[in-house]
């Protein structure tokens, strides 16, 4: 059996709100949506802050980062745009995004993450408020 090998890593767990709901209404228009906003938005900003994607799931990523300000910086940056690709649709047509950042011990295998770290983050995802981010202390931004 090998060894655990651990890091500390800020983590950053994005989920669409009323995901259901979107695809109950517009299946193919949602999913093209959501890969849009995907590969235009969530990507480029988040080489931009040199976090990678160790996980997805369905409308959910799971992104992490070296460093606690890059990842503050990107769910900042990323529910800016995702605003404004929001501010021309309907209610009931935008497509929403919770997030949760948490800075923490995780455990590494293969190319994805593990640990209390991970829950925490995902925890705080399910507190945000609607198009905002939660964050865990300790987090000081300047």
């Amino acid at each position: 059996m090998r060894e655990e090998q651990r890091r500390l890593a800020a983590i950053l767990a994005a989920d669409v709100a009323g995901y259901s709901r979107l695809m109950a209404s517009d299946e193919s228009g949602t999913l093209g949506r959501l890969r849009r906003l995907r590969a235009e938005v969530f990507e480029p900003k988040i080489a931009r802050f040199h976090g990678r994607i160790v996980g997805s799931a369905g409308d959910s990523l799971l992104i992490e980062f070296g460093s606690a300000v890059n990842a503050v910086q990107c769910a900042i940056e990323l529910q800016r745009e995702l605003g404004g690709e929001n501010a021309g649709l309907p209610e009931n047509r935008r497509m929403a995004f919770r997030m949760g950042v948490n800075l923490g011990d995780v455990i590494v295998e293969d190319d994805t993450i593990y640990g209390d770290g991970v829950n925490i983050a995902a925890r705080l995802e399910k507190l945000a408020d609607l198009a905002a981010f939660a964050l865990s202390a300790p987090f000081t931004i300047k």
